[in-house]
């Protein structure tokens, strides 16, 4: 189904009982974040703001469910999506086959040839309201977090071309406003954006560069997706919608956007330029981003529907409403990974603690022995696989969203001197924790079910049964190690949490795996893993969010036996550790704005109570340190 703008999309969110009006002023300055974030994280609906000070309503939290996600891409759910890709990937890549089969697919390649773009020579939806003064004071603009760095622009779909071979890209950068008609523009190293960039630059022009909001909010998910850079995001889109998508000229430049659209914002970035000091941003890594330099956006024009809505979104500490996006991407190029990369893909996740890049399970139908290293090699190397920092793969009848289930299996067909692979290689710009920027350790586990060629050294048949899993532990005096948690022994799962004192004192880590060495014969088969003393050991989802995030694979791993391994999940950037780089806080809201929607909460109408999930976090930001980032 396809939708005609965003207010099309609210009325169907109406219809399905999804949406929550909110009709209280809420200020875009960090409220509408701290109430977004509540909703969200309890599961609750998409909400407008439709008193925020500005013309413009605020669509928030639209893609934060299964149903929601389903009804952005035009499905009932997200599996049919999935489906349809893989069909059409078959029927268009089979070889050979009668005459009658190739007769048999052209419906289907004519289907896609159908979803093509068209450009209009008239004005579109998104021009019916032109600002030829611009201003970005008109728009909602959301600060989410008490040390953003400024107002941020968090759904823009951003347009640019190629100034050699005309190839459009529309992809999702952040863009934080700088005063009423400028804006950095976050679009990192790795991204198709900056590769237009450097190419505008090395031929000494100007930049044209468009910002669309809103419209069809397939759109706004195919500026979010994988896609090579020789595909459009907008063929994506018009297969997921059913329809092509139609698009116009932009008034001040040469590039086109989609006609239905809420609002644009056009203009151009001067790569002769110096750059400018962008961030820092409460990210979706659950941590403040850097700042860092970034070129800067001229506006020249702002035009917009006479219907239209700001979209805007928040990221944070996980899950917010990008893992629904994440979701998406895991069913709809489940199909290209398996065909164009590793055919014995069954299926791949990317849990919610693992914000997409940290973490990514995959499922194999597996042959012959060696199988599991060959896809953990292939995949750290392919696309934007490539910022994967942990790397599990798995093989047989195993759900691997279910993660009791898959630590299980690991711990049954893993070895621990035998079966990780330890490297180094590109990451996520946003990663805190590598001594390099955008470059670190990475950790593959090879899970798969063992053949017998595998196996042919024999397996350890240690096991951590040396600790009760009760969580009792004899703790030194004096000890460094705050806390214990050996619960998942009892589960099967040898691995014990242990949280460190003295986030300050470089020392404390090293104590903490001296004393753990010394009761070697109670760790043995185990994975010991650290994290800080404001981290709750029980709190499962912080544990692995922190680890994740926090942790260099191969710097921060290290055998206390050939079969116990101990991995430092803490903050690295103590006083006097020397480590190479700044070390940002976690993102949450302040207490002041915590009370402020405390006290305004019933005025809302967004139902019963709910507590600020930044309650749970407060403990774990940091301050009096000026090498921390807050």
């Amino acid at each position: 189904m396809a939708y005609d703008g965003l207010s099309d999309f609210i009325s169907a969110l109406d219809k399905r009982n999804g949406l929550i009006r909110i009709k209280t002023f809420c200020d875009p300055v960090l409220e509408i974040t701290e109430i977004t974030d509540r909703i969200t994280k309890s599961g609750g609906k998409a909400l407008l703001f439709e008193n925020t000070g500005k013309e413009f309503p605020v669509l928030i939290n639209a893609f934060g469910s299964d149903d929601r996600m389903a009804m952005a891409i035009g499905r009932k759910n997200l599996d049919d999506a999935g489906a349809e890709i893989e069909a059409i990937f078959k029927t268009a890549t089979s070889g050979g086959g009668s005459f009658k089969s190739k007769i048999s697919a052209i419906p289907a390649l004519f289907k896609m040839a159908s979803v093509l773009t068209k450009k209009s020579k008239r004005k579109g939806i998104c021009q019916q309201v032109v600002h030829m003064t611009p201003d970005l004071g008109i728009l909602p603009v959301l600060k989410c977090w008490p040390y953003d760095g400024g107002n941020f622009i968090t759904l823009p779909m951003v347009h640019t071309i190629h100034p050699e071979t005309g190839s459009p890209n529309v992809g999702m950068y952040r863009m934080q406003v700088l005063d009423k008609n400028t804006t950095g523009m976050h679009w990192q190293r790795h991204k198709t954006g900056a590769n237009h960039y450097e190419a505008w630059k090395k031929a000494g022009r100007r930049m044209p560069v468009t910002v669309a909001l809103g419209g069809d909010p397939v759109y706004t998910y195919s500026a979010t997706a994988p896609l090579p850079e020789n595909i459009s995001e907008y063929l994506l889109a018009g297969f997921l919608r059913n329809k092509r998508v139609n698009l116009v000229r932009c008034i001040t430049n040469e590039l086109y956007v989609p006609s239905d659209t809420d609002i644009i914002i056009e203009g151009y970035v001067d790569p002769s330029e110096e750059l400018v000091w962008e961030g820092p941003f409460g990210d979706h890594t659950g941590f403040y981003s850097l700042a860092d330099w970034y070129p800067r956006l001229h506006v020249t024009c702002i035009t917009h529907s006479a219907r239209a809505v700001y979209p805007a979104t928040i990221v944070g500490i996980p899950p917010q409403e990008d893992a629904w996006l994440a979701k998406a991407t895991e069913k709809i190029f489940l199909a290209p990974i398996k065909m164009a990369m590793q055919p014995e893909i069954e299926d791949f996740h990317m849990p919610d603690a693992g914000i997409a890049h940290n973490l990514a399970i995959v499922r194999i139908r597996k042959s012959y022995p060696g199988q599991g290293m060959k896809v953990l090699s292939s995949l750290f190397g392919a696309g934007q696989m490539m910022f994967t920092k942990y790397l599990i793969v798995v093989s047989g009848d195993i759900d691997i969203r279910n993660y009791l289930d898959v630590a299980r299996h690991l711990f049954e067909n893993v070895d621990l001197a035998r079966d990780l692979l330890f490297c180094r290689g590109p990451l996520d710009v946003l990663d805190h924790s590598s001594d390099a920027f955008s470059f670190g350790g990475k950790a593959g586990i090879d899970a798969t079910v063992k053949h017998k060629e595998e196996t042919a050294a024999g397996k350890s048949s240690e096991k951590g049964t040396g600790i009760k899993a009760d969580g009792d532990y004899d703790l030194e005096e004096g000890s460094s190690i705050v806390s214990i948690n050996s619960d998942l022994i009892g589960s099967g799962i040898p691995i014990v949490i242990i949280s460190v004192a003295s986030p300050d004192d470089p020392s404390s880590i090293l104590k903490a795996k001296e004393q753990c060495r010394r009761k070697g014969d109670s760790f043995k088969g185990c994975v010991i893993v650290a994290v800080d003393a404001a981290v709750d050991t029980r709190d499962y989802h912080t544990v692995a969010w922190q680890v994740l995030g926090n942790t260099d694979p191969q710097r921060d791993h290290e055998y206390l036996s050939p079969h116990t391994l101990f991995l430092d999940g803490t903050i690295k950037a103590r006083k006097g550790a020397g480590f190479p780089r700044r070390w940002p806080n976690v993102v949450c809201s302040s207490p002041e704005t915590i009370l402020a929607i405390d006290n305004k909460w019933d005025s809302l109408g967004a139902g019963p109570f709910i507590s600020s999930p930044s309650g749970r976090y407060l403990s774990l930001e940091r301050a009096g340190d000026e090498e921390i980032i807050i």
